[in-house]
């Protein structure tokens, strides 16, 4: 298997850790707000929706086809978010970020910056993977300015590409980055991870 369980990812203002029952019910707690479903093809305001989709990521970890992580906040030891690797493919070494979430009260404070320089560190240099995947939905531009400012390029439109809780059809954008940018890349990261105050507002 190309990715090794367990996976530990650790910066200094989160820590990813391999998702497990344990961290599911505050996953839920904090998965009330529809708000932060909006754009996602899942209303994880549903509690009993999300428990069973969280259940299901734990199978395919075990499967091999995704690595789903909870995301928590170095200094409080909370979790606020959940991210995952999915669309896996070792003999191509290629996979996607995504199914990324956080509380609301987590968004803009530089927790998403830090936890994708982990996971693109982590599947670069570890995994020395040749493409690393992102897609957002084509009405969500708040996530197409932060996966272009990490410094992904955008490849085209998925047009049709899935029907939404809503019943309405989402257009998908879809951005890579390939191990050649990978240094260019991390100094971007890390030059916005600096230019962020020292502890989250």
């Amino acid at each position: 298997m190309w990715l090794h369980h367990p996976i530990h990812l650790s910066g200094t203002r989160v820590r990813l850790e391999p998702l497990n029952e344990s961290h599911i019910p505050d996953l839920v707690a904090l998965g009330s707000d529809p708000t932060i479903w909006t754009h996602l093809p899942f209303d994880g305001s549903n509690a009993a929706k999300l428990t069973r989709e969280l259940g299901i990521a734990l199978v395919n970890r075990v499967q091999g086809s995704q690595y789903p992580f909870a995301i928590l906040e170095q200094e409080s030891n909370r979790i606020i978010g959940s991210t995952r690797l999915f669309d896996i493919f070792p003999e191509h070494k290629k996979l996607e970020i995504g199914w990324t979430w956080y509380a609301k009260d987590a968004w803009g404070k530089g927790f998403n910056t830090e936890c994708k320089l982990l996971l693109l560190r982590y599947c670069f240099e570890t995994l020395q993977a040749n493409r690393v995947q992102l897609k957002t939905r084509k009405t969500n531009l708040r996530s197409q300015a932060a996966i272009l400012k990490i410094g992904a390029s955008y490849e085209g439109l998925l047009r049709n590409d899935r029907v939404m809780p809503d019943g309405s059809i989402r257009d998908t954008m879809v951005y890579s980055i390939i191990l050649e940018e990978w240094p260019k890349v991390e100094s971007l990261l890390y030059a916005l991870l600096d230019q962020l105050p020292a502890k989250p507002i």
